[in-house]
């Protein structure tokens, strides 16, 4: 099946493009979605989780204390790879799965680290990055998650550079400041193009 990887930097609006494409009919994979499930009580990742890292890091629910993970991996890259060691895997299993039983005419996988995996690009038959600047990444974030400047600073300090990404795009929506509607006329514009694109294949 067609695929497009969705990326974008934190608080660029990834999930807000991702659901107007599912308005269409489009198959929707989120990676995050993935993740947090191989992570929830009872996930796939988590017993490996609890014997590489620690009892410490599992909530008191049996799902992965994310708040005290972060804290770690942002501080220590031999921990963060460790940590992707055990998820990624599994992640792209599951990526795999929901890809093969998607309906529709083609496939969106939303994939935040498209970019840095380093792999993604060669799964995918289109990039599709949503930007914004970066002081209106800071700003959403704080706003949405209750973060710090600094929190934030520090989440993108471990994601790809806004160029990079771009670099790596064959389509880009811009959302600074666009109104729902605008950002719904660019997905209508971009699912015409898609459908033609899958159709050829």
């Amino acid at each position: 099946m067609f695929a497009v990887g969705l990326t974008g930097g934190i608080g660029s609006g990834k999930s807000t493009v991702a659901d107007l494409f599912a308005t269409h009919g489009v198959a929707i994979v989120d990676t995050d979605v993935i993740a947090h499930r191989v992570t929830a009580q009872g996930g796939a990742a988590m017993q490996q989780i609890e014997q590489t890292f620690g009892p410490q890091f599992v909530a008191p629910d049996g799902s992965l204390d994310r708040a005290k993970m972060r804290a770690l991996v942002f501080s220590d890259n031999t921990a963060k790879a460790r940590l992707e060691a055990i998820t990624h895997p599994l992640i792209r299993a599951e990526t795999a799965r929901d890809r093969e039983a998607a309906k529709g005419p083609y496939v969106v996988i939303v994939v935040p680290l498209l970019v840095e995996s380093g792999t993604w690009k060669s799964r995918v038959d289109r990039v599709l990055v949503v930007d914004c600047g970066v002081e209106t990444q800071i700003a959403r974030v704080m706003r949405r998650n209750a973060f710090s400047r600094e929190q934030v600073l520090a989440i993108m300090a471990h994601q790809a550079a806004r160029e990079a990404r771009l670099a790596a795009a064959d389509d880009i929506v811009v959302n600074d400041n666009a109104s729902l509607e605008t950002l719904a006329q660019e997905v209508r514009r971009l699912h015409r193009r898609y459908l033609a694109l899958a159709r050829s294949r």
